[in-house]
């Protein structure tokens, strides 16, 4: 709870960001929003990189610090922001130059398709400032602080609130950008979060050495790192290539549906963000309590934390029954959109237990060193249930079925990974 709370907070500042930018861009139109709604699952999808990046610094940095190595810990934290700033060049570049295929591939008609252009260009050359200090970030959490990050994430929100609305609509001197102005808002809290992440690592954790290390020496955390890192970034970008892949399914039922999912989606990844914060911090409680062989604790503290997400999916569930349509008005203000938004809003938050079992267990054998299964679980939930079970929905129903599906779809994969996860930590607490 020490780390979970200040997490909390943080997550909120974070997922304000997007559903700040859908409030103010849903000012703008419909479409506007849809185009907005397109390029989520696909910035989610990059964003996972850097969540992999970090779980995998994190892992290793947790493990040391358990085992009480501050030199590797050092000599890793070091290496992984080196391995991040090499790896986001890459991806910045390559992303900017597939927007429009990508996005046309996902159903974009023109006129949506010119304003995703417009945003995704911005949001690509701002990535640089996005992932470093995620990665900086993770590693002071695997360290046992989460006060700081949560500041960072908390100011960085902040300075998106209130920049945004005025690069959107115009103040004074400052034109107005429309949905590039959201981008450009968006940019200058990065620009802040990468300074201040920066100082924490370097000036005040000293978790940053300048002295270069042996060539098989950098290769060797860089292989540490990945081991962990590559599953994991796959890992966290399934859901959002799933809701990629379901945004494309639902673009059959029309614009109106695609800008209502897109609300939906927003509003229920600000409800999660208790779940999203204890798939955060478990990590840091599995990693050193494994590294200091003490697996009991890594799966009592598994345990509670599915009892906490199922208890928040029933709060959720009991909220939105009574206000849903309220909450998806203040986004939108076509009927329609709203309407659809809030049917999604009665039917999901229920389930929506299933998905954070699936992301708490993912953090934590992650945390542990093993991404593989970490992976398995994330498309267990997605590959197994989640998209097969819309796309069939959507073909024999309408939109509303297919929000069944997903509902269906979070409760299947809980069951089935909650038991594989507390069964695999069983077995290994058993054999010791």
């Amino acid at each position: 709870m020490m780390l979970a709370g200040p997490m909390v907070v943080g997550i909120i500042a974070t997922i304000s960001v997007p559903l700040v930018d859908t409030y103010f861009v849903g000012k703008l139109g419909t479409s506007p929003l849809a185009a907005l709604s397109f390029t989520f699952p696909v910035t989610m999808a990059v964003t996972s990189l850097a969540i992999g990046l970090g779980a995998g610094a994190a892992s290793v940095v947790s493990r040391a610090v358990g085992s009480d190595n501050r030199d590797d810990a050092t000599r890793l934290t070091t290496d992984s922001l080196v391995l991040a700033s090499l790896l986001v060049i890459g991806i910045s570049i390559l992303g900017f130059l597939t927007i429009k295929p990508l996005f046309m591939l996902l159903g974009a008609k023109q006129e949506t398709l010119s304003m995703i252009v417009r945003y995704m260009q911005i949001w690509y050359i701002s990535l640089p400032f996005l992932i470093v200090p995620m990665v900086a970030n993770s590693v002071i959490r695997a360290i046992g602080d989460a006060f700081w990050p949560s500041v960072i994430m908390l100011v960085s929100a902040v300075i998106n609130v209130l920049t945004t609305p005025i690069l959107i609509f115009g103040f004074g001197p400052i034109p107005a950008l429309d949905i590039e102005g959201a981008a450009w808002g968006t940019t200058v809290a990065r620009v802040f979060t990468f300074a201040f992440a920066i100082w924490l690592v370097v000036y005040r954790e000293r978790l940053v050495t300048l002295a270069l290390p042996a060539v098989n020496a950098l290769l060797n955390s860089w292989y540490r790192v990945a081991i962990v890192a590559v599953p994991a970034a796959f890992g966290n970008a399934v859901n959002p290539i799933g809701i990629a892949l379901v945004t494309a399914i639902i673009a059959s039922f029309g614009e109106s549906t695609v800008a209502a999912f897109g609300v939906a989606t927003r509003v229920e990844s600000f409800a999660v963000i208790p779940m999203l914060a204890l798939s955060a911090v478990i990590g840091p409680v599995a990693g050193q309590n494994w590294g200091a062989q003490q697996v009991d604790r890594v799966r009592t503290a598994l345990k509670q934390s599915f009892a906490a997400c199922f208890v928040w999916a029933l709060v959720l569930a009991m909220t939105f029954w009574l206000s849903a349509e309220v909450i998806t008005s203040v986004f939108t203000s076509d009927a329609e959109v709203s309407a659809l938004a809030a049917k999604y809003l009665y039917i999901v938050p229920l389930s929506v237990w299933g998905y954070g079992w699936t992301i708490v267990a993912a953090g934590a054998y992650n945390a542990i060193g093993k991404s593989i299964t970490g992976l398995g679980f994330y498309l267990t939930r997605t590959a197994m249930f989640y998209v097969p079970l819309s796309f069939i929905a959507s073909m024999l129903a309408d939109s509303q079925a297919t929000f069944v599906a997903i509902a269906i779809s979070n409760t299947l994969a809980g069951i089935v990974v909650g038991f594989l996860a507390l069964h695999g930590l069983k077995k290994v607490e058993c054999s010791k």
